[in-house]
């Protein structure tokens, strides 16, 4: 039998509040997206015709994550006996007394026009962390629809560093961007929701994972609490937040750059970092994919030759360290064909990043979309040394690429194979 948890209980009292702008921000797991698509359904069903808008960054996570499994969920769990016709194509849901759930992702530029044509009684941001600022504020002029119900934008994050715009807007009181305070404080409202609070309806296995994790991680997914910014880092959250787009022009070079570790695969050792970075034929560099993972040789082999071919690369580019040739073996027992080379540094980590967080200061960078691993490395390198847990893996792997395509390898010297 479905029974909200006490915390869901106080949770969904403040969906219910006077407040339009709601946050529920926590950890991974503590039925944050279960509850404000429940909200949502219930505001469909009070007023006919009224449409609810639930926007995710990628099409494809809001598609697998909404709507086939929490959708389906909550009217099965809360409201089994309301019949739901859905358009599988378009991703809209219409209840019987014709409103209407319409689900979107922001990477779809044809779709989010069309999504943002019209206007909504609700809008839900979800994943709210991964979502960049100006579309927030794009979509927030569609929150317009007149109806009997009281407009509502609901967001939901496991919350990144204090310099997100999450932060800014939901703690600190601040119109991001600007840095301007609210002129309603009021009517922006946040709760933590944490997975203990749904311990319920976890596997005790759950918990055994988190408490496996970093401490930085932990602190984001277990307790949700926003990560406090680094003194003096190289990166800075709003730096990167500002050149953050949705989408990327064509591209004039593509390079996947690796940064290996000597791992053997076996739970041990750091990750193998791997990212994907293009130069478009505007001149500007976007980061397009973390594809960092921890495998053995043969493993990070086909998943670095994997994102070369995903993205039409035009090499790979490793750091040649752990016996030297280790690193080419690997790429070219997985795919002869690939263009490959090898390089190695001539300066020391920081000096290597110092060039390159120079880039993003000038606005030559864009992120196309979030990956908050990288980012949470990148904000953790200062001129004195990497303050972060680990190998910042992936931020020298982002560091090997942007100097590869940006500075004409100035910072390491190449050998060829």
């Amino acid at each position: 039998m479905f029974a909200l948890t006490a915390k869901q209980q106080e949770a969904n009292r403040l969906l219910g509040s006077p407040a339009t702008n709601i946050m529920l921000r926590g950890g991974s797991r503590s039925g944050k997206t279960f509850l404000i698509t429940r909200a949502i359904c219930i505001r469909a069903m009070k007023a006919e015709r009224t449409r609810h808008a639930i926007f995710r960054f990628r099409f494809n996570h809001a598609k697998a994550s909404i709507w086939n499994e929490t959708l389906p969920k909550v009217m099965s769990l809360c409201f089994p006996g309301i019949p739901l016709s859905t358009n599988e194509t378009d991703l809209i849901a219409t209840f019987p007394n014709n409103s209407q759930i319409i689900l979107g992702g922001l990477d779809d530029k044809a779709r989010v026009e069309k999504v943002l044509g019209q206007e909504y009684a609700t809008i839900y941001a979800n994943e709210a962390s991964q979502i960049p600022w100006s579309s927030i504020e794009t979509s927030q002029s569609r929150l317009a629809q007149s109806s009997p119900l009281a407009l509502k934008y609901y967001y939901d994050c496991n919350p990144p560093s204090k310099l997100h715009w999450s932060y800014q807007l939901f703690r600190a009181g601040l119109k991001p961007g600007t840095k301007e305070a609210l002129a309603n404080p009021a009517d922006y409202a946040e709760m933590l929701v944490n997975p203990a609070d749904n311990r319920a309806n976890l596997p005790a296995k759950y918990f055994e994972i988190l408490a496996g994790m970093s401490s930085a991680q932990r602190h984001r997914f277990e307790a949700g609490e926003w990560a406090s910014e680094v003194n003096g880092a190289l990166w800075s959250v709003e730096g990167v937040d500002t050149n953050r787009v949705t989408l990327a022009p064509e591209m004039q070079r593509i390079v996947v750059a690796v940064d290996p570790s000597g791992t053997k695969g076996d739970g041990q050792g750091d990750d193998i970092g791997i990212v994907v970075v293009g130069k478009g034929t505007d001149g500007r560099a976007y980061v397009l994919a973390d594809r960092t993972c921890h495998l053995s040789p043969d493993g990070w082999g086909r998943q670095a030759v994997k994102a070369y071919k995903d993205f039409g690369a035009d090499r790979i580019v490793a750091e040649k360290n752990y016996g030297g040739a280790m690193v080419e073996a690997v790429i070219k027992m997985t795919d002869k064909t690939v263009s490959y080379k090898s390089v190695s540094a001539t300066r020391g980590k920081v000096v290597r990043a110092e060039p390159i967080a120079a880039l993003y200061e000038q606005g030559r960078v864009s992120h196309v979309g979030p990956f908050p691993d990288l980012e949470d490395q990148m904000f953790s390198f200062t001129p004195s040394g990497y303050v972060g847990e680990g190998s910042p893996d992936r931020a020298d792997a982002l560091v090997w690429a942007l100097t590869e395509l940006m500075l004409g390898g100035s910072n390491y010297s190449w050998d060829a194979l």
